[in-house]
């Protein structure tokens, strides 16, 4: 056990849905105390930075009930179970912006919330984009309208607050500074 650790004394299961489940965890602290830590259960999730051939980043706009309001996100989806990261990029993609992608480079994988929830996303970067003449539908309850934006249009639109997640900003930041080499 490391000095940070908490170890897991019980666990209690409140909700299985189907995109997150919820539990409570009674855990015995580094320091000997006890305490109880609510955790979301996520299976994971990929995320896709879409370059067009003229440089631009494909971004999608839609509503989110969570946060009642609409922002512009890079395309991305949930993990099936079992599913390996590069068919869901690939998946989402198709079904988010109607592309498929000839080059799908991995980037890197970070924690959404890592104070109580173990959703992870997985990043690429689709290049070599092309219209994909009957794309797989998306989920009948996401309704997407299509944006492309240059780099230096994108961080406005981070200023601007329309771009308001945090895995599309990291997205962009890392458009910045690594697409442009």
């Amino acid at each position: 056990m490391n000095k940070y650790e908490e170890k897991t004394i019980s666990s209690k299961s409140i909700y299985e849905g189907k995109i997150i489940s919820l539990r409570v965890d009674d855990v015995k602290l580094p320091d000997g105390n006890l305490a109880k830590r609510e955790l979301v259960k996520h299976p994971g999730a990929v995320a896709t930075i879409p370059i067009t051939a003229d440089g631009k980043i494909v971004l999608v706009k839609q509503y989110r009930k969570a946060l009642n309001r609409t922002i512009i996100e890079i395309p991305a989806g949930r993990m099936e179970i079992g599913e390996a990261p590069l068919v869901t990029a690939k998946r989402e993609l198709e079904e988010e912006t109607g592309y498929g992608a000839s080059k799908v480079t991995y980037i890197q994988s970070f924690a959404t919330s890592p104070g109580f929830a173990d959703e992870v996303i997985h990043l690429y970067v689709a290049e070599e984009l092309y219209a994909i003449e009957n794309p797989e539908e998306g989920d009948e309850d996401e309704f997407i309208e299509l944006v492309e934006v240059t780099v230096e249009e994108a961080e406005k639109l981070v200023v601007s607050g329309e771009i308001y997640d945090a895995k599309t900003a990291f997205a962009i930041l890392y458009a910045k500074f690594e697409l442009k080499k």
